[in-house]
């Protein structure tokens, strides 16, 4: 085991994603190293196109332009495949958890288009645009920590997805205000639109009250797909179905908060408190014992459908 390159992963959890985090901490320790190592590259990409640190603004002028940053992302990412030699940690940790456990390049790949997006400053006219983008940048990590927890199941990929989907829905929710200001929306132009909102003036203060509203929609959005990944835990190991089921009860705690903060819900960034968490972990133990038993489903077809 390359202990300082899982002490690095588990740094970088602990800054980046204190709500995942807390999750990560339930899975037997095989897994969670794999989970760490997938987290650690997708938070070091996320950084690198953002210009930040964890998640957060670094205070220093990036020294190239997002454009070339992403190709060198890409290049470096196929050369994991490639079995190169990757003296970045971030790298280090893909080539670990890629190789373990047969991980299809196209996915890492998928994901970068995300930031893609990002970078060719993509407008989201419908909500099918705004799930499009989900998927590249969580619902494809949903696939890829599916695959390090043993599922190949297409049907069970589709609920990974799902849960991918349905956090990224939240964070864009939560951070709606704070992505105006980095020059984003990802909210569905057409909702705007029908609020009487423009792209220009949509998140000043005066909007809060129809701003509010979008965003709820967004989050009633993002509740069938948070149904629709309980349908997949009786397919994960014991401690991973723990695992999953907190994260999921967390996340969409978040959206809850967001949802019940109203036009006050970007005064402060919202978040589950320890006890809340602790709460929720609990919670997260009787879905995993209870998973196996529940009457399975079939998804709903009105769910946004990933690329095959």
């Amino acid at each position: 085991m390359n202990k300082p390159l899982f002490n690095h992963a588990a740094q970088t959890m602990r800054n980046g994603s204190k709500s995942f985090d807390a999750a990560a901490r339930l899975f037997d320790p095989e897994t969670r190293r794999s989970v760490l190592m997938l987290y650690t590259w997708c938070r070091h990409c996320d950084d690198v196109i953002d210009n930040q640190i964890a998640g957060f603004a670094s205070g220093a002028e990036s020294r190239l332009d997002p454009a070339r940053q992403l190709e060198q992302l890409r290049e470096s990412t196929r050369q994991v495949y490639q079995g190169m030699a990757q003296s970045d940690p971030a790298f280090a940790a893909l080539q670990e958890v890629t190789a373990r456990h047969h991980i299809p390049e196209k996915w890492p790949l998928e994901h970068l288009e995300g930031f893609a997006m990002d970078v060719r400053g993509e407008a989201y006219a419908t909500i099918d645009d705004t799930l499009r983008y989900c998927y590249y940048v969580a619902g494809v990590v949903g696939l890829m920590m599916a695959h390090i927890m043993g599922v190949r199941d297409e049907k069970v990929l589709d609920r990974a997805c799902d849960l991918g989907l349905a956090f990224q829905l939240t964070n864009i929710a939560r951070d709606v205000i704070e992505d105006a200001g980095a020059g984003r929306c990802y909210l569905p132009a057409h909702w705007l639109a029908q609020e009487g909102l423009e792209m220009e003036t949509y998140f000043l203060p005066e909007h809060r009250p129809a701003l509010s509203r979008v965003v709820q929609r967004l989050l009633n959005t993002a509740e069938p797909y948070y149904a629709s990944a309980l349908a997949g835990l009786p397919a994960l190991p014991l401690r991973s179905r723990w695992a999953i089921a907190t994260a999921r009860d967390v996340y969409r705690a978040i959206g809850i908060k967001v949802s019940h903060a109203g036009t006050r819900a970007w005064d402060t960034r919202q978040h589950t408190s320890k006890p809340e968490k602790i709460a929720l972990l609990l919670k997260g133990a009787g879905r995993a014992a209870m998973a196996p038993v529940a009457r399975p489903s079939a998804r709903p077809t009105a769910l946004w459908q990933r690329p095959l």
